[in-house]
């Protein structure tokens, strides 16, 4: 029998999933509501109504299944629980980029990982190349721009 493979994320990952799931899930009994009010008006083939109603069940059922699968597969993981000299999941990161102009980063799970807000996923080029990595070893990773290079100055689990 295959493993279940599981789904590192931060609390507040787990949270918002969470969330959504109940959001879509409260949302089922409207889009009922909406194909029967469809359905009353008649002819089904050119009701437009209907066809949109079915299609917004079929999207939120999808993304039920989908949303579901991963809170079933969730490893919550408090980063203050963390420690030691490496970069692992949840660990946040000061990097001195080529201009020396520091950078910080927190390695989170696919699902939560913005750049614009410094959290980054560990399957992402830059998270591959930070995990396992030590203060003060230089990092090169190729990115859609060229390679970049970036010294890791401090890591810490907050």
């Amino acid at each position: 029998m295959a493993s279940v493979e599981k789904l590192p994320m931060l609390a507040e990952g787990y949270e918002k999933l969470t969330a959504e799931l109940k959001a879509l899930r409260e949302e089922r009994p409207k889009i009922v509501d909406a194909i029967e009010e469809a359905r009353a008006h008649g002819d089904l083939s050119e009701n437009a109504e209907y066809h949109a109603a079915k299609e917004r069940q079929g999207q939120v059922e999808a993304t039920i299944a989908d949303l579901e699968d991963r809170v079933s597969r969730a490893q919550i993981i408090d980063p203050a629980t963390l420690s030691g000299d490496k970069i692992i999941f949840g660990a946040t990161v000061t990097l001195l980029d080529d201009d020396e102009k520091p950078v910080k980063y927190q390695i989170v799970g696919p699902y939560e990982a913005d750049a614009k807000k410094g959290m980054i996923s560990y399957n992402s080029p830059l998270g591959k190349a930070l995990i396992g990595r030590k203060v003060d070893e230089e990092i090169e990773v190729t990115v859609p721009s060229g390679d970049k290079f970036y010294l890791v100055q401090k890591i810490e689990f907050i």
